[in-house]
């Protein structure tokens, strides 16, 4: 009987499985730029992990490249001018500009991330096309601090603390122009996923604009709250960018961090959420920002958890 259960179920599910069978585009683009000062310009994170052999292992999860790896540079005019913060956002542009070719081909899209101020160039390149058509963008944003400090109110002085004030248009509105996010995301289309160490004013910035949060337990749960915030969002907007710094993890997935905080969830527990999120066809990109890399990372650890989430977010796309 139950060899003839089995039969049956395997009958019904034929037709999907067939429908599935063509691999999903994958695009990947890599962007050492993150604006940090007093630290070398490029950053190894993003070669770090590709270094995994990620082409291989795109391919085993079902995924196909939709072109080599992409590594975005500054070209020559570019190169020419001088501040860190700066730099960093004309690579955004670039990395803007490169997203843009890979949509054209309804590829999902995978950023590697020096740090979260790559999620400018993301952004602007979801936002417009390649024609300049303006579409409504909502970004989820998982980490455990929220980055939503400005100038005024930052403690550190860290850009890396500000960009989703930023990209908000809350702060330093000349960076996000040059990186190509012309207009800023409304606090309508921005969830916040993870948070939970944020500076005094910061967390007054929090409160007085409404921020939209799902928690850790909500993560590890995948809870009534994570799905309807999420659900929401994907109501109002046209696409959706999903980033995370992997300080959102458990310390002990990303034991060379030097931001961690605990009580953080498991790379499989957060995987298991973006494929959730990954399961609504808006959701288009993965950004993964601030992965510990080579003496920070000796036993590979915060790799493999980078690794989880990617894989997750592959595995959510192809359930549609």
């Amino acid at each position: 009987m139950r060899r003839l259960d089995t039969l049956a179920v395997l009958l019904v599910l034929a037709p999907a499985l067939a429908l599935g069978a063509d691999p999903l585009k994958v695009d990947i683009i890599k962007n050492p730029y993150g604006g940090s000062r007093n630290v070398p310009e490029l950053s190894i994170n993003p070669d770090y992990i590709h270094a995994s052999g990620l082409e291989g292992l795109i391919s085993g999860w079902g995924g196909e490249l939709l072109r080599p790896v992409q590594d975005i540079r500054l070209d020559m005019a570019q190169e020419r001018q001088y501040g860190e913060w700066n730099r960093m956002a004309l690579a955004n542009r670039n990395f803007a500009d490169r997203l843009r070719e890979g949509r054209a081909e309804a590829a999902i899209t995978v950023g590697l991330e020096a740090n979260c101020n790559d999620l400018l160039g993301m952004l602007a390149g979801l936002k417009y096309d390649a024609d300049g058509t303006e579409r409504r963008v909502g970004l989820v944003f998982i980490d455990a601090h929220g980055d939503f400090n400005t100038p005024e109110t930052t403690l550190s002085g860290m850009l890396g603390g500000m960009p989703v004030a930023v990209a908000a248009g809350h702060a330093l509105h000349n960076l996000r122009k040059t990186a190509g996010l012309e207009e800023p995301l409304p606090m309508s289309d921005i969830v916040w996923g993870g948070v939970r160490d944020l500076d005094p004013l910061e967390a007054q910035r929090f409160e007085e604009h409404g921020a939209q949060q799902f928690s850790v337990r909500d993560i590890r749960e995948l809870s009534e709250n994570l799905r309807s915030t999420f659900d929401g969002l994907a109501e109002r907007v046209e696409l959706i960018y999903v980033h995370v710094d992997m300080d959102v993890l458990d310390p002990a997935e990303v034991p060379g961090h030097g931001l961690t905080v605990p009580d953080g969830p498991s790379s499989r527990d957060l995987a298991e959420a973006i494929a959730l999120m990954f399961e609504n066809p808006k959701t288009v990109a993965l950004g993964i920002a601030s992965t510990p890399a080579g003496s920070l990372d000796p036993d590979g650890v915060s790799r493999r958890a980078a690794l989880n989430l990617i894989e997750g977010a592959l595995r959510g796309a192809q359930a549609r």
